[in-house]
């Protein structure tokens, strides 16, 4: 079944709370992201756990991977909590998590929820024993987990067994379909193992990355069917730049769309000073433009072409895109529903009145060999003409005035007088 979107009906699936965030039962696609900091440096990755669920995250993972992070861990929580900032952390443990855990209550009391990885939790009787140990120690705190298989680490014993009985089939499948299915078992047979332990599908959540795009798709459609876990999706090693966020959102789109994934996280390789927010804004971006969530207004901006060869318009809209952004965090705590609102910035007469129409606000500025003017319509009328050297600031004033008029503030207070066109525009407009 489809809603009017297209959208496939969101697969069933336990939730789970994570701190106060609830990922699957039907709830909104949770995004997530994870610090690249060295966890024992308190500051550092307290830092970049705000900036990250400033920019979004809902959830932020951080590297438990020896004694010092294991140690730091209650004091970045404190950190955060100084700050205001309740965004749950997950701690991802490789190797010897059941002994980081368990040497180091306060850090395993500090975060929300602890990623396992099957693949190097142990080796024979090893595996299952220091499993068994982090389970219980996530029972003892009352935290979830996430059973996170990843192709790069997958359990080789799992793998030898499934290729020797593929073998023995009349017609064998190929290598990666036996891989693939690895993946699937490991994750279900770990869920299974936590159960058995006293762990309840409501504290369980599985993944199965991999690096390539039709495999994640084939290995989650799979994962999905045979089971009602929460379920994270994410493609691993994405890569760098537009690589790295072409093949998030190729794969991330078809699992969506029809239905599959309860939160999801980009992982964007940063490029030298890049920002790390950035695979926030990926994923959000991918969530609101396929109609699942809305986190910030969206600009709607012409790509340009010969009447267009004035660059006013790339930069109105850049200046446009990066202002509501910036004023997201205040607007999202003082508005309510601000983040529906869309935007259009329009580069000639062809097509600009009528985007502008369709959007809350728009405008459409003057193309090569047009007369200098930029109408600007507001709620699909036309309320106004701008003019001059200064159409950037005169724009963003009339979206600043907008917000104030038109959302409903969230304590209640009234907000600024009603303008007859929702802003008060500058001697230069008419």
């Amino acid at each position: 079944m489809t809603n009017s979107l297209g959208l496939r009906e969101r697969r069933q699936s336990v939730p789970v709370a994570v701190g106060d965030v609830v990922i699957g039962g039907g709830r909104p696609v949770v995004v997530q992201s994870m610090t690249n900091t060295d966890t024992a440096d308190v500051q550092a990755t307290a830092d970049q756990a705000a900036a990250l669920a400033r920019a979004g995250s809902e959830l932020v993972r951080i590297t438990v991977d020896r004694d010092e992070a294991a140690k730091a861990v209650p004091h970045i929580r404190d950190a955060l909590d100084k700050r205001a900032c309740g965004v749950p952390l997950v701690g991802d443990f490789h190797y010897i998590g059941h002994k980081l855990l368990t040497e180091n209550p306060a850090c395993a009391e500090a975060l929300a929820k602890y990623r396992i990885n099957p693949g190097n939790v142990g080796f024979k009787e090893k595996r299952d024993r220091q499993f068994s140990t982090m389970i219980e120690v996530a029972l003892k705190y009352d935290r979830p987990v996430r059973i996170g298989v990843n192709w790069g680490s997958l359990d080789q014993e799992l793998v030898t067994r499934l290729m020797d009985d593929n073998a023995k089939r009349k017609e064998p499948w190929e290598s990666g379909c036996v891989t693939r299915e690895a993946m699937v078992v490991s994750a279900l047979e770990n869920a299974k193992r936590a159960e058995e332990i006293g762990m309840g599908r409501d504290k369980i959540i599985l993944s199965c990355k991999v690096s390539d795009v039709q495999d994640l798709i084939a290995v989650y459609s799979d994962l999905a069917a045979r089971g009602d876990y929460a379920l994270h999706l994410g493609l691993t090693e994405a890569g760098m730049g537009s690589k790295g966020i072409v093949a998030s959102t190729a794969a991330l789109a078809v699992l969506l769309q029809n239905g599959i994934g309860d939160t999801i996280r980009i992982s964007l390789t940063p490029e030298p000073g890049g920002d790390r927010t950035r695979e926030v804004v990926v994923a959000q971006e991918i969530l609101q433009t396929m109609g699942l969530r809305s986190f910030t207004p969206l600009v709607t901006a012409c790509p340009g072409c010969g009447r267009t060869t004035s660059t006013v318009f790339q930069q109105l809209a850049e200046k446009i895109q990066r202002h509501v952004r910036e004023q997201m965090p205040h607007w999202r705590e003082t508005y309510d529903g601000v983040e529906t609102m869309n935007l259009a910035v329009m580069g000639c007469i062809v097509n600009g009145p009528g985007e502008s129409k369709h959007a809350d606000i728009g405008i459409s500025l003057p193309g090569t060999g047009e007369e200098p003017a930029a109408p600007v319509f507001i709620d699909g009328k036309k309320a106004m003409t701008l003019r001059g050297p200064r159409i950037a600031e005169d724009f963003q004033k009339i979206v600043d005035d907008y917000v104030q008029r038109r959302y409903k503030r969230r304590d209640g207070k009234a907000g600024p007088a009603n303008t007859a066109a929702g802003a008060a525009p500058s001697a230069a407009a008419q």
